[in-house]
């Protein structure tokens, strides 16, 4: 390392850029830092104390107030020093202690190696900066110097894992607030660690294309200015060329090789004012074609960190394909610093809370909603990694949501509960399947409805971290009631039919036995199909006598005894498919059918009708049948039945065999064409229908119709 900054080179570079700063305190803490490090060193044989100076120094580059530059000094001494958090309020004052305390418990959190305590620090490292965002600040500002000496460490799999970390993490929060050279220096030197060749590799490509295209450049530059001049506009042209890693990303994104001029350098054009902004595109775009679908317009709708921009390519200048950015200084500004260039212009009243970032709102979110820090980390990092889109409400908000979202994303990014009930959408005014993905500008209004619930399969269809978290914990939720219920009954059976009933009291003494924390979880596990009601009958009367074989009672059943005892079948009622019951796909059994539930392990019970051919695999197990019967008001949801048809090979019979089944109220879920010969045409149909009745009679209708040869209810 190059020598280390000096006490007086520190305090005149903060006084450079903000003269009534408190020198003392600033002293003092270079002074407090040094004693307090002492002889310690780094991995680079630097005295310890260089890396706080660093971080300082880092920190003071970007313009920031004095308390995150002391606190940058003084980050490390709590963790590594026999300092106290005390002694530094008493010293520096509360503000910057607590700055510390923040800093301090991120990097004790950051030293854990394994993923669930990487995803535990992450939560913990966004709720320290909802807090203050300076702590963020010193946080990366350490994380940075730690990537720019990461070669004196010697251990590869530790460097590996800092890297790794600094590309999943730190960068894209870096992106997140903003600090484009921060994100873009994180990057490169993560990607350096990780990817040394395929580094290498486009840095030669670069140098390759830089010494073809030298004077291209150059000559782009010069005549962007000019063309923008000659309209009477004041305007600062620059190319600049893109970071290896995000030249990569790209390639990975889309699948490119980069050849052009337009893959590595981009142009920027700084303009005074707003208005000048969209005067120089109509320059350009009078000047020279267009790209079409590269235009971006970035002032109207600023991206979620802030950062305001005109983007868009022409077939330009030199004949080459140019991306530009056309901004003004402050945007300029704020697409380098991101947070960082709020200090500049007010000092003294800025407010440092994250809060006011959307995205950071989000992260809270997700983090009361997640049920571990794993799962957390999962969802924050598909909300970091994804490019947006920008979608509108019917009153024109702006959400920002990543690239294929869907409907149900954009309700969950509104509010929770328009989430939850969530039923259909339009967008632009036509109704649209919920699976499809957002396009920009796209307006989206929900429709929703309050018997709604959200459904476990839309968690394949959500993208954002937000409506992933509340699904899950909304179906974990409801998976467990659902249990829940068919275990109290599973278990109220068990002990009728032993002409027995299962008391509060009774089930406490069992729960040893089962390891089960609470007559719930009990019930719970019994419903999941893990243990069963026998089981816990078995345990409350130990010494219990079987009198009838259930086995026997199931023969009889299929044999298609009716008699005996209805009240133990157990009602299914109020059950949502799906969860803690699955209706076989082999039979389709339907309301009025004779059914029978056959528990499966760890997923509740699977519905088959009497006569189904899948039941002769469980004869041999009688503690898996149950008696199950549908509740008389079942018919609230439709359930499919399937049909096999053969009808005529002609014009016009498809058509009729739909219009009876609308006709008879049917609702068409599927159908299959089985079989085609010449004369007829055999298929499955599967129907939405209330009930057995409600199939008989379409089938019944359906034998009436001339062009259908045959209809039978379906098995497998």
């Amino acid at each position: 390392m190059g020598g280390m900054i000096r006490q007086y080179e520190l305090v005149e570079r903060v006084k450079a850029y903000d003269p009534g700063v408190d020198e003392e305190a600033l002293n003092r803490a270079y002074v407090y830092t040094m004693k307090a490090h002492g002889t310690q060193q780094r991995a680079s044989g630097d005295p310890y104390f260089s890396h706080p100076v660093e971080v300082a120094g880092i920190l003071s580059s970007m313009k920031l107030d004095s308390a995150s530059i002391i606190t940058g000094l003084l980050h490390d001494t709590v963790e590594d020093t026999g300092a106290t958090i005390e002694e530094i309020e008493s010293m520096f004052g509360a503000d910057i202690a607590k700055l510390v305390d923040g800093v301090t418990k991120l990097s004790r959190i950051e030293l854990q190696s394994d993923q669930s305590k990487q995803a535990e620090n992450f939560r913990k490292l966004v709720l320290a900066m909802s807090q203050d965002i300076r702590v963020l600040l010193v946080k990366l500002a350490d994380r940075l110097h730690n990537m720019r000496t990461l070669q004196f460490l010697n251990d590869s799999d530790k460097r590996k894992r800092i890297a790794r970390e600094t590309l999943e993490i730190y960068a894209p929060l870096a992106e997140r607030i903003g600090i484009q050279a921060w994100k873009d220096e994180l990057e490169d030197l993560a990607f350096g660690e990780l990817y040394p060749d395929i580094r290498k590799s486009i840095l030669a490509r670069l140098e390759f294309l830089r010494d073809k295209s030298q004077n291209v450049v150059q000559r782009i530059v010069d005549e962007l200015k000019r063309t923008v001049a000659e309209s009477g506009l004041d305007a600062w042209v620059s190319g600049r060329e893109k970071r290896p890693f995000s030249i990569w990303s790209k390639m990975q994104k889309k699948a490119v090789e980069f050849e052009q001029i337009s893959d590595i350098v981009a142009f920027r054009v700084v303009v005074k004012t707003v208005d000048d902004c969209y005067k120089a595109l109509g320059v350009v775009h009078n000047a020279y074609r267009v790209v079409p679908g590269r235009f971006k317009d970035h002032i109207s709708n600023p991206k979620s960190n802030g950062y305001r921009s005109l983007h868009t390519t022409v077939f330009g200048p030199q004949n080459q394909r140019v991306e530009m950015q056309i901004r003004t200084a402050e945007m300029q500004e704020v697409a380098e610093l991101g947070v960082a260039a709020h200090w500049k212009y007010k000092h003294g009243e800025t407010k440092t809370d994250g809060r006011q970032y959307t995205w950071m709102r989000g992260l809270l979110e997700i983090l009361e909603h997640a049920a571990g820090p794993e799962e957390f980390l999962e969802h924050t990092k598909l909300e970091m990694f994804q490019d947006q889109v920008f979608c509108f409400s019917p009153k024109g908000d702006v959400f920002a949501l990543p690239r294929g979202a869907t409907p149900v994303d954009f309700a969950y990014a509104v509010h929770s509960a328009i989430g939850d009930k969530c039923v259909g959408a339009k967008i632009n005014g036509r109704l649209v399947p919920l699976r499809t993905q957002l396009a920009n500008g796209d307006q989206v209004e929900i429709i929703t409805s309050k018997a709604q619930t959200p459904n476990p399969s839309w968690e394949r269809m959500v993208v954002t971290g937000r409506a992933r978290a509340r699904i899950r914990r909304f179906v974990r939720t409801q998976q467990r009631q659902q249990y829940l219920v068919l275990g109290r009954e599973i278990v109220d059976k068990a002990f009728r039919q032993a002409g027995e009933t299962p008391t509060e009291k009774a089930l406490d003494g069992v729960l040893k036995t089962f390891k089960c924390a609470s007559v719930e979880e009990l019930y719970v596990q019994v419903g999941m199909g893990n243990l069963t009601g026998v089981a816990v009958l078995n345990a409350v009367f130990p010494g219990r006598k079987e009198t009838a074989k259930p086995a026997s009672r199931t023969r009889r059943a299929r044999s298609g005894d009716k008699g005996g005892k209805k009240s133990l079948a157990v009602p299914i009622r109020g059950l949502i498919a799906g969860m803690a019951v699955h209706y076989g796909g082999c039979c389709h059994p339907l309301p009025g059918d004779r059914i029978v539930g056959i528990v499966t392990t760890g997923k509740g019970v699977a519905i088959h009708t009497i006569d189904c051919d899948q039941l002769e695999q469980y004869v041999e197990q009688p503690d898996r049948w149950l008696d199950v019967a549908w509740e008389e008001e079942a018919g609230d949801a439709p359930r499919v039945g399937r049909m096999s048809v053969v009808i005529a090979n002609e014009p016009g019979s498809l058509g009729n065999l739909t219009t009876v089944i609308g006709k008879n109220q049917g609702n068409i879920h599927n159908l299959k064409i089985t079989n085609r010969s010449q004369d007829f045409f055999e298929m499955l149909v599967d129907v939405e229908v209330r009930d057995v009745k409600h199939l008989t009679n379409i089938i019944a209708a359906l034998r009436a119709c001339p062009s259908v040869n045959s209809v039978e209810r379906s098995r497998g």
